[in-house]
């Protein structure tokens, strides 16, 4: 480990001795200094100059320099100030690498010139304790023998330390052990080594492995130590005889055994290792020849099986004594004793016998019926000739004895083949023997099937989705119904339980193979007309007599997206263009026109949204893409052209959309239009409050001429009678009065999928009630509308209005 020695606290450890001759301009003088290895580098050693005697200001004159050792610079001379500094850091084991001595010097040579002079310098380089102790081998491995005499001393590798001196190795020191210590040895040299010695006799048995760690410690301030393994194998000596589980042994065999059956396995053991716990099995000089020809010992794994067939009758106990050797080079042996029991066996097996037996069966057959008679032998005597007869436990029958060792076979339970199509009914027959000896013996009984289910739907109610516009013919679902039974039992047949909807049968709407239960489709559906089919399909069996079951089936017609939206208002005549007038003078906000536009599909597919398709000037209009309210964004300029054209489309929310436009050409004029429906109820009367946006052509008037202009216009609009127009176009359906008329709601109706729409126009005064209907011959209408609120911030939602259809004779439309 390196140490480092700043340059202001060096004089602390360094000791610097100048020797200098008498003359001190011989070149024999040599200065002596004394360094402590590892100082830092730029650390100051002495004052070169002054302890040689030379001028520090003529130092750099006279290029005063120091000869490189090894390539290597260790110290250089400040030329300024005349001091010997470290250049690069001095590691004592690297300069001096021979450890017979204590001492080092580095030797150089001072060179300096005009004149050219040289001084011999010796530089001692003292060391410190910056390396720790090292052992050659971290593990070390040592073989002993169990046998090893306590006392034994056992030499191991000594570590070294580059260091010398007082911070060399010191001291070993080793972990704790019971069987081990260390004896510390001092070499010629003042080297320090350890002895490992055996104080406690080893014994492999007890523990094979004594793991030990020896330390070494220097003697440096402050101390440093290095560490190695010690792994002691204890080797084995054959000191442990082999040992018996048992010292005796009483084994019960049967008579009759089998050659080459195990009668016992012997197991020895011994704690000893290698061959020295290997052991062999033999029959000792007490067991008879009559036991080792009846009995094999295996002599390698203590195994003893039968040889020879083994009689009761001739011989009840067999004695043997068995002995355990092992293979070490003193042999040891154990000894362990047997008796063997010969125990008597039951020879015969019980007999069965069926007398008779009925298969088939019906499946419907009675509880208590016989099915079949048994009987039961045993040749053996006493509790092995007793014989016990048993069937199953889950099977739906019951044995009952009828006389001595006979018995009968009796349904105990009812039947269903449906569920178990056969029995196979097994009889065991069981002595009391020890050990007990059975026999069985199986009959299968066949069931007769009977027609008692009835077919089975998998679900009591079907839900059928038919996308309407579906082809006739179409593959709707399969009703499958399932019947247990066999046979013509099981053969189905499928009806549609007729159901009258509206003078129509279901016969007539749909159609079921009788074989398969598939269900068709006999016309094509309409979503508008038919939404969903209620009845029921029945399946019968062939059985006799039929049995029959029904589910529900639920026929729900989906909804496509096969009607266009139709623009109702405002309504034209078919590819015609709506004309509509509008005073110049509108304000920003004001209602222009209103396009409404009905979709007959379902709600999803019939959300209408709306859009401009063209417009002349899109910064002039907007349109309210859910209510298709057109209204101005700004007032009308002198640039803008007097006629407007807007394209709108109205669109629907089914995939693909499909979409309907309408055209409004929008006039400008001067002053407010009105407009007239043919069908007027009540009376319109206007109170006309526009704006009159008069183009100033006169320079120079009267305020008074002015004035009197504006009295005169004013009392001529409000004497004016409102007449009906008949020269109004029949195509037109809304009525733009002044800008503070509204433009009520329109209220839609549905008869056989046509529509109608009803707006009303108000102002402040009267009501226009309009009706137009959508063309279709021979339909009728009544409108009736309700008073509305005379208040200008109103909207269209205050109103209530209804509209009835109704399918009546022209002769009413004078009610």
């Amino acid at each position: 480990m390196e140490a480092h020695i700043s340059a202001q606290h060096w004089g602390r450890y360094v000791s610097v001795f100048l020797l200098f001759s008498a003359v001190l301009n011989t070149a024999s003088a040599v200065t002596h200094y004394s360094i402590p290895e590892e100082m830092e580098e730029g650390s100051v050693v002495a004052n070169l100059a002054a302890d040689l005697g030379l001028d520090v200001k003529t130092l750099s004159k006279r290029r005063i320099r120091l000869d490189v050792i090894a390539n290597k610079k260790y110290l250089d001379v400040n030329k300024e100030t005349g001091q010997l500094y470290i250049a690069e850091r001095i590691d004592r084991e690297l300069i001096c690498t021979a450890k017979t001595s204590t001492s080092c010097f580095l030797k150089m040579e001072a060179i300096v010139e005009n004149p050219q002079r040289i001084f011999y310098i010796e530089l001692e380089i003292m060391d410190i304790n910056d390396n720790a102790p090292n052992f050659r081998r971290d593990t070390i491995n040592l073989d002993l023998s169990e046998a090893t005499q306590a006392g034994e001393r056992f030499s191991v590798n000594n570590a070294v330390d580059l260091d010398v001196g007082a911070n060399s190795v010191k001291t070993y020191h080793l972990s704790d052990s019971d069987h081990f210590n260390i004896e510390i040895q001092t070499g010629r040299d003042g080297s320090k080594f350890a002895d490992l010695i055996l104080k406690k006799a080893l014994d492999r048995e007890q523990q094979a492995v004594h793991n030990l760690i020896l330390t070494a410690v220097d003697g440096g301030v402050p101390t440093r130590s290095g560490t190695a393994s010690i792994t002691v194998r204890v080797l084995d000596t054959n000191d442990n005889a082999p040992k018996f589980d048992k010292d005796n042994y009483k084994i019960d065999i049967m008579e009759n055994s089998p050659i080459g059956s195990l009668v016992v396995k012997l197991n020895a053991t011994d704690l000893d290792e290698g061959t020295n716990s290997e052991i062999l099995y033999s029959y000792s000089l007490y067991t008879s020849e009559k036991t080792q020809q009846t009995f094999h010992l295996n002599p390698n794994n203590g195994e003893i099986t039968v040889k020879e067939m083994i009689n009761y009758e001739d011989f009840r106990i067999y004695d043997m004594e068995v002995i355990a050797t092992d293979k070490g080079p003193n042999s040891l042996t154990g000894q362990s004793k047997l008796t063997i029991l010969v125990t008597d066996m039951n020879d015969n097996h019980p007999e069965i016998s069926i007398k008779s037996f009925q298969s088939p069966v019906k499946e419907v057959i009675a509880v208590d019926t016989v099915i079949a008679v048994v009987s039961v032998s045993d040749k053996d005597s006493g509790d092995n000739g007793i014989v016990n007869i048993r069937i199953a436990d889950t099977l739906p029958f019951a044995l009952r004895e009828s006389s001595d060792n006979y018995y009968e076979l009796v349904v105990s339970q009812p039947l269903d083949r449906e569920k178990v199509p056969e029995y196979d009914i097994t009889f065991t027959v069981t002595d009391r023997g020890s050990p007990p000896l059975s026999d069985n013996e199986t009959m299968t009984l066949e069931l007769l099937d009977v027609n008692d289910n009835v077919p089975q739907f998998p679900q009591s109610f079907y839900t059928i989705p038919v996308m309407e516009n579906n082809a006739p013919g179409a593959l709707l679902s399969s009703l499958t119904a399932f019947d247990p039974d066999l046979h013509e039992n099981q053969y189905l047949v499928y009806f549609i339980i007729e159901k009258e909807i509206v003078n129509t049968s279901m016969s007539m709407l749909f159609s079921i193979n009788p074989e398969n239960g598939n269900l068709y489709a006999l016309k094509t559906f309409d979503y508008e007309i038919e939404k969903e089919f209620l009845f029921h399909i029945e399946a019968r069996d062939s059985g006799v007599p039929p049995l029959s079951s029904n589910v529900t089936v639920h026929i729900i017609i989906v909804d496509q997206n096969d009607n266009p939206p139709v623009i109702v208002s405002p309504w034209r005549a078919h590819g015609s263009v709506v004309e509509e007038k509008i005073p110049r003078s509108t304000d920003k906000g004001s209602l222009v026109s209103k396009v409404i536009a009905i979709d007959t599909d379902s709600v999803q597919n019939s959300r209408i949204t709306y859009q401009f398709l063209q417009v002349t000037d899109a910064t002039l209009f907007s349109l309210d893409q859910y209510n298709g309210e057109i209204r101005t964004m700004r007032m009308f300029s002198y640039r803008d052209p007097r006629h407007q054209r807007l394209v709108v489309i109205a669109k629907d929310n089914g995939d693909p959309a499909l979409s309907a436009t309408v055209t409004i050409k929008l006039s400008t004029v001067e002053t407010a239009v009105k407009a007239y429906s043919d069908m007027t109820e009540v009376p319109l009367e206007y109170d006309i409050f526009s704006d009159l946006n008069l183009y100033l052509v006169i320079g120079l008037g009267s305020v008074s001429f002015l004035l009197l202009i504006t009295i005169l216009v004013t009392c001529v609009l409000k004497c004016q009678k409102p007449m009906p127009s008949k020269a109004a176009p029949p195509s037109r359906n809304s009525v733009i009065s002044e800008r503070n008329s509204t433009i009520a709601d329109s209220t839609l109706v549905s008869n056989d999928a046509y529509w109608y729409s009803l707006f009303l126009a108000e102002t402040r005064k009267g009501k226009l009630v309009v009706r137009q209907p959508v063309p279709k011959a021979g339909s009728r209408y009544i409108v009736s509308s309700l008073p509305r609120s005379t208040g200008l911030t109103e909207t269209s939602d205050s109103a209530a209005s209804t509209l009835q259809v109704r399918q009546n004779p022209p002769s009413d439309l004078t009610k």
